[in-house]
């Protein structure tokens, strides 16, 4: 049994979705992990971590509208208004999704269907420097 941790830094350009799977099958292979779990975690509260489709990049660009209607960049709506107009919505977005994933690992692969990519949901406007810890258990 084997414990490994990794920090993967994506620096993103405003709001959008930021696919690391081939960076995190790469960490996998270099670390010739074999079968265990692998947990990601984003140490910030203004982004999220997603598992979702990688061949039309049309659902990234439906997510993201819906997101915005969900929580709207209106200030008039919020107390937290210190930061910004994307701050609060931000964090309601992040609330909504994940600041978590946890995969298998079997036979050195990650467990993900055809379509499913890992992104990295940035819900600011400006560019922003996003930490993702990486750790890896088992052998």
């Amino acid at each position: 049994m084997k414990q490994k941790f990794f920090d993967l830094i994506i620096n993103t350009k405003g709001q959008k979705l930021y696919e690391f799977t081939d960076q995190t099958i790469d960490w996998i292979k270099k670390n010739e992990f074999k079968n265990g779990v692998l947990n990601l975690n984003i140490q910030h509260t203004s982004a999220s971590l997603i598992v979702q489709e990688n061949a039309d990049p049309d659902v990234q660009i439906d997510l993201i509208n819906f997101f915005n209607k969900i929580a709207p960049m209106d200030n008039s709506l919020y107390t937290h208004t210190a930061e910004g107009k994307d701050d609060m919505p931000s964090h309601i977005k992040s609330s909504l999704t994940n600041n978590q994933i946890t995969l298998s690992i079997k036979d050195g692969e990650i467990i993900l269907g055809t379509w499913q990519g890992l992104y990295l949901f940035e819900h600011r406007l400006n560019s922003q420097s996003r930490k993702i810890t990486f750790h890896f258990l088992g052998d």
